[in-house]
């Protein structure tokens, strides 16, 4: 009998990994030792498994920097339009193994460590995750970057290079237990520092109204060092820049200030100027409006526009003088994406370079910021909106304060023209809002200084036009636009789950990575028995190798065999992780009233952070908790349901447990996830949905026909009309027996036996404060898991539904919502062209 392959083996059979070329493997090894010596200074006697990543990432990163060198080179010939995607945050995850799936060097790389007498999966799980993001909007930007580069767009990432990420979650006695990132700790070898082109960054001030014109005085600097990192594209050669900025304070920081003596003080206060870029904020769709946050927002600001500018002067086009200083030529060559309110002040920071620096007169400058920025809407909970106290401007950024009132002044001049005498409605439109504390609605301003507003799903622009922003809509209807947002198929499939991309490979050719709408050739092969057989016989393998991963690291047995039943995302109330607790209640009740009949086993797996200030958010985690620590110890149970709570949810976590899913749970109140991107990943890799008609769900439904999904629950239409009559939740606990004894349960104690009390704020948002209406999905949302439970038994079914699924995918790239963005709102034109290797003759 032949003997079983190995996992190195059977990767080699992966044609999606690229080709492993004797002189490539060869010449990999000759790097690899030389970076171990020359670079590390280690002998291979004493190396460790770090120094042997260190030493592959330096070698992969060997391959990137003759094509980014050449890149760039390829734009300052071409000056083509620039795109500028400004963000606070920017979740990239690991970038070893999407270097090499980008440049084809896969293969090659895991039979050089393999000759090496090392495991290329170990030393990849070395690297620490860049975790400079949230969750969706950070991840979002991510996959824009990965898009951007293989659509040969000329195009840079801003952002902070935060020294602390998004904090590692520990479980501790089913609490949620926050630690520090330290993920520099050891180093980034896919960094590059730049401090030639390092920027002053003001604060603070006053503002004096000279006869040469307005200048902001008396200001503390804070100077922005830039950080490189490479973002390749698929196979094109092509490798644009994600720059991060760092906060430095300036030589001569506190020292002229009056210090007699404080010589000492003075240099250890350099850290409070170097706290701008100390800490991602870890909220997800909530604002706090701290200083430091505000701080955070205009230093990213202030720095890009700095280095967008000086690019912008310094390239050639026509090379004459006069041409390169006219900056009213700068929307042909600029275009700023704004992420959400974050980077806002980007547009009063150029309005004040373009008037108090260079001297433009206000409508010529205007016109200018407006033709530049866009802004990208994220979502509609008035909790996230994002409203400064002026008295923290005036502070902080006076000149910004008074050109913000200038806006304004223009802005309901411009309404009271088209609305004579509508009060109510300057009021509404205002960029400051009045009240106790005078508010800066950056909203209202990233919509006035911005030619194009997009929502990222269809449902959310039109909640967006038709209620949000309904009277920026009735003024400037052109401005409003929808990108439904997209995932990158090279990380979220190639990378993570190449068994399934090699299996739709073998039936439609390798061009899909890169034109994601040819998964649609998939629907041929529904009905062919072998393509079913394979698709299914992927989906077992990643279950056992999650199943493998989870009893090695949290030392918890599951039944792989059993439906994986996945929500993993950021624990929200309106993502409702609560209703997925009362199905598992419930389902747990049923089991124990009839523990003979044929149950459909699962395993119920809830992963995701909460904000440490977020304290429904924390409760909800511990109520999983101690869910799982009944559910998973009565004997009655056994393996037929499990529920596992997955510590610290991550891109890298994602990677391995979205392959894995059987379903996957959308389950947010309708008119609530602006648009979702895990749902896509789950698609992409075989799993089918359970979902309300929120978000991309809708359009997911449309792709891949609805009743390929398990749709259920209120539409936004019925949302609405519950909100107009008012939402009782007492009725459906008096009504519906099931739900009544699950939170009878959850309030007498049953799942905390020690502390009955426990739950008691949960139960009582529950029953009286729900402004996300979990009661009235629940009864739908039970029946809609019964049929789930009813196709699980059929797995050929099941699996023909799946392919359906995966056909319907193509919408979801990130390519094509790039190639919107690109046509739609930056007037450039994506190109699938490569550019000369860094070896090939120009």
């Amino acid at each position: 009998m032949a003997k079983p392959l190995t996992d190195h083996d059977r990767r080699k059979q992966i044609s999606v990994r690229g080709l492993a070329g004797v002189e490539n493997v060869a010449d990999l090894k000759t790097n690899f030792n030389r970076h171990l010596h020359f670079t590390l200074v280690k002998d291979r006697n004493v190396a460790t498994k770090r120094d042997y990543y260190f030493a592959l990432a330096n070698t992969v990163r060997d391959h990137l920097v003759g094509r980014w060198i050449r890149t760039q080179q390829h734009y300052y010939d071409k000056d083509p339009k620039r795109v500028y995607y400004l963000s606070l945050e920017f979740y990239m995850g690991r970038t070893l193994q999407n270097t090499m799936v980008n440049l084809g060097l896969e293969n090659a790389c895991d039979e050089a460590t393999y000759q090496l007498g090392l495991d290329m999966e170990e030393l990849q799980d070395i690297e620490e995750d860049a975790g400079l993001g949230n969750g969706g909007l950070g991840r979002l930007a991510a996959c824009f970057l990965d898009s951007m580069a293989s659509l040969g767009l000329a195009a840079y990432g801003y952002g902070i290079r935060y020294e602390f990420g998004i904090f590692n979650q520990k479980i501790i006695n089913g609490w949620q237990v926050e630690e520090a990132d330290d993920w520099l700790r050891y180093g980034n070898p896919w960094e590059k520092a730049r401090p030639e082109y390092m920027r002053p960054v003001h604060f603070y001030g006053r503002v004096e109204h000279t006869c040469e014109g307005v200048k902001w005085v008396d200001t503390q600097v804070v100077l922005a060092l830039p950080y490189d990192t490479p973002v390749p594209g698929y196979r094109n050669n092509i490798v644009n820049t994600m720059r991060l900025w760092s906060a430095k304070a300036p030589c001569e920081f506190n020292l002229k200030d009056f210090n007699v003596g404080g010589y000492i003080q003075a240099v250890l206060d350099r850290n409070l100027a170097e706290n701008i870029s100390r800490v991602l904020y870890p909220n997800d769709n909530f604002f706090e409006g701290k200083e430091l946050r505000l701080k955070q927002e205009y230093f990213v600001v202030a720095a890009t526009l700095q280095d967008i500018i000086r690019r912008f002067k310094a390239s050639k086009f026509g090379s004459t003088e006069f041409v390169r200083l006219d900056l009213s030529k700068m929307p042909d060559k600029v275009a700023i994406q704004l992420n959400d309110t974050h980077p806002a002040l980007a547009i009063p920071e150029l309005m004040r370079i373009l008037v108090d620096i260079e001297k433009l007169e206000w409508e010529k400058a205007w016109d200018i910021v407006i033709r530049t920025c866009a802004y990208t809407n994220h979502t509609v909970l008035p909790e996230a909106l994002e409203r400064w106290p002026v008295d923290l401007f005036q502070n902080l950024l006076p000149r910004h304060l008074e050109i913000i009132y200038e806006i304004n002044r223009r802005h309901l001049e411009r309404i009271s023209t088209v609305y004579p005498g509508d009060h109510d409605r300057l009021r509404r439109m205002s960029l400051i809002e009045e009240g106790n504390v005078k508010k800066i609605n950056m909203a209202h301003l990233c919509i006035v200084g911005s030619h194009a507003v997009n929502g990222v799903a269809r449902i959310h622009s039109e909640i967006i036009k038709n209620t949000v922003f309904k009277d920026f809509y009735d003024l400037d209807p052109q401005k409003f636009q929808n990108k439904t947002n997209g995932i990158t198929p090279r990380r979220w499939l190639v990378m993570c789950n190449p068994g399934l991309a090699e299996v739709i490979a073998e039936r439609i050719g390798e061009d899909y990575i890169c034109d994601l709408d040819q998964l649609k050739k998939l629907l041929d092969f529904v009905n062919d028995d072998a393509f079913i057989r394979d698709v299914a016989k992927i989906k077992q393998e990643n279950k056992l190798k999650f199943a493998a991963h989870l009893e090695e690291h949290y030392k918890v047995k599951i039944n792989p065999n059993s439906m994986f039943d996945v929500q993993v995302k950021r624990i929200h109330e309106y993502k409702r992780q609560l209703l997925n607790c009362l199905h598992i209640i419930t389902f747990y009740n049923r089991i124990k009233n009839e523990p003979n009949k044929l149950w459909t086993p699962r395993t119920i797996m809830i992963g995701g952070k909460a904000a440490p200030g977020y304290h429904t958010a924390k409760m909800i985690i511990r109520l999983i908790t101690a869910i799982g620590d009944v559910v998973n110890n009565d004997p009655v149970v056994g393996d037929r349901l499990k529920v596992i709570f997955l510590e610290n949810y991550r891109v890298t976590l994602a990677e391995k447990v979205i392959p894995a899913a059987d379903l996957s749970e959308q389950i947010s109140t309708a008119g609530t996830e602006a648009s979702g991107t895990g749902n896509m990943k789950f698609m992409l890799n075989g799993a089918l949905t359970i979902g309300t008609m929120d978000g991309a769900n809708v359009e997911m439904a449309e792709e891949a026909g609805e009743e390929n999904l398990f749709i259920f629950g209120m539409r936004v239409e019925d949302v609405e009309a519950m909100d107009k009559k008012g939402y009782d939740a007492i009725c459906y606990y008096n009504r519906i027996p099931e739900l009544k004894q699950a939170m009878d349960q959850i309030s007498a104690g049953f799942f905390s036996p020690g502390e009955p009390e426990l739950f008691k704020d949960l139960v009582n948002m529950l029953m009286h404060h729900d402004r996300f209406k979990v009661f009235a999905d629940y009864e739908d949302y039970i029946k809609c898991q019964e049929k789930v439970n009813a196709l699980y038994k059929n797995p050929k079914e099941w699996t023909k539904k799946v392919i359906h699924n995966i056909a319907g995918c193509g919408k979801f790239s990130s390519d094509r919502t790039i190639s919107q963005y690109a046509r739609e709102i930056w007037g450039m034109e994506p190109s699938l062209e490569k550019i000369a290797a860094p070896d090939d003759p120009r």
